[in-house]
């Protein structure tokens, strides 16, 4: 019930402080925990905070090209021109030095207006390493000066990193200003949010993509110079909070969320040099299969066929989980189609089928039914249906590929691969083909191709 309630007041406006003519300048007297994080009391025009300044040697600054940000930025920047919104160019945005990156411990993860960011972490590069700063409130009538600390480093660097930042952190600050009724944001020129890379390029391989199991497992983990061994787990930091805002709380476990977020900002920084090494057109970062494949579906959304095809047939070559090789080569299908080389795409179709089992074979009744996954597999037949009968003119080679399309759908209801309206539409349009090629070919109106 006492949660409840100090949620609840989160909704009344705090007034504005009034500047007091001492400063506590000798946290170690005064405030225990500005003794154990190694934090300053500091003040600006709306009260005190609490401070804390860390300078890192790891990780090192990363360097990063417009074309690796135009995978990472919305589909309205392109070479050369300008952010929807903003003065600043790709090139300009590729400067590493206008970068702020910035993670947030909150009161709570459902956001909304009674939800504080009690600790807000931000980090640059800075002669050759990374600094790290952390404002802190020690209880919500220091929110004000908290938020003008922030908006003094946004003001020095209008680019923001972040990790989840565009669906949680900003959005969240953004309304911690509006509450305060008095202290405007300093919105970002440009936002690059680095969990949709991430999930794009590591989550087949991973499944999970939070922070930490992406510095254990792709960014080296203890190479890294720190570790997570002793680390809070995310859920427990708001009781933590709470816990001192009553004064029961202990000043080691809040020491230890400073600790957790400051691993946060480095793992980021460490983050962005990785991701931006994978995405430069000249890239010398090894690269596994997998990675191949994700770098290669972010080419093809960005419109950069070419460059997306080099890189599925790259991703093949390096090996592929049978799931995601099909999937690398339906993809290579579709952009040989859209560039006319039809009988490139039907072998690629060939060959997904025989990559999920073994090559239809003949029967009776014509090609047998099987799946990669079912609707890959009635895909492919499909394809192979229209090829023959548009392009090869072979009208019986395309009709044994649309009964195996029908038999693989018919296969796919009866297991529940496939919903069911889906399967109405699809089978009603493969009885179609069906029909027509017997119909033309008992009227002898297919002439084959020279």
């Amino acid at each position: 019930m006492t949660d409840k309630f100090e949620r609840i007041a989160a909704l009344r406006p705090t007034r504005r402080r009034v500047a007091l003519e001492t400063v506590r300048t000798n946290p170690e007297e005064n405030d225990q925990l500005a003794e154990l994080v190694g934090g300053t009391v500091e003040r600006n025009h709306y009260g005190d905070h609490l401070l804390v300044r860390r300078w890192y040697a790891q990780p090192e600054p990363c360097q990063a090209t417009p074309d690796a940000l135009t995978l990472l930025l919305p589909p309205t920047i392109g070479r050369g021109k300008k952010t929807k919104g903003s003065s600043l160019s790709p090139m300009e945005l590729a400067d590493a030095a206008r970068w702020l990156f910035l993670d947030t411990e909150t009161t709570g993860l459902a956001g909304g207006t009674g939800t504080y960011a009690f600790l807000v972490g931000v980090a640059w590069w800075d002669a050759g390493g990374l600094q790290v700063e952390q404002f802190f409130m020690r209880d919500y009538d220091e929110e004000h000066a908290v938020l003008e600390a922030l908006n003094k480093r946004l003001a020095e660097r209008r680019v923001l990193v972040t990790f989840n930042g565009k669906a949680f952190d900003w959005p969240l600050l953004e309304t911690r200003y509006t509450m305060t009724r008095a202290i405007r944001p300093l919105p970002p020129l440009a936002h690059l949010d680095l969990l949709h890379p991430a999930r794009q390029l590591w989550r087949l391989r991973l499944g999970s993509v939070r922070l930490a199991e992406l510095e254990k497992h792709v960014l080296g983990g203890e190479r890294l110079g720190w570790s997570r061994q002793r680390d809070i787990e995310s859920w427990l930091i708001p009781q933590i909070y709470f816990d001192y805002l009553r004064g029961v709380g202990n000043n080691l476990d809040l020491a230890g969320v400073f600790q957790h977020n400051q691993m946060d900002l480095r793992g980021l920084a460490a983050l962005t040099g990785r991701v931006m090494g994978l995405l430069s057109v000249s890239a010398t970062s090894p690269c596994d299969g997998l990675e191949l494949f994700g770098l290669s579906r972010m080419q093809q959304k960005r419109g950069e066929e070419s460059r997306a095809q080099r890189l599925y047939e790259r991703a093949i070559d390096a090996g592929l989980p049978r799931q995601v090789d099909a999937s690398a080569r339906r993809e290579l299908a579709i952009l040989a189609r859209r560039q006319g080389d039809y009988g490139r795409a039907a072998r690629l179709w060939q060959q997904l089928l025989e990559s999920g089992h073994p090559a239809p074979r003949q029967q009776q009744g014509g090609l047998t039914g099987g799946g990669i996954n079912g609707i890959r597999t009635i895909e492919a037949y499909e394809q192979l249906a229209i090829h023959f009968e548009h392009r090869a003119r072979e009208p019986r080679r395309a009709a044994e590929y649309a009964r195996a399309a029908r038999l693989e759908l018919r296969r796919a209801l009866r297991l529940g691969l496939i919903e069911p309206a889906r399967g109405r539409k699809l089978q009603g349009r493969i009885e179609h083909r069906i029909a027509r090629l017997a119909r033309r070919t008992a009227l002898g109106l297919f002439q084959q191709r020279k």
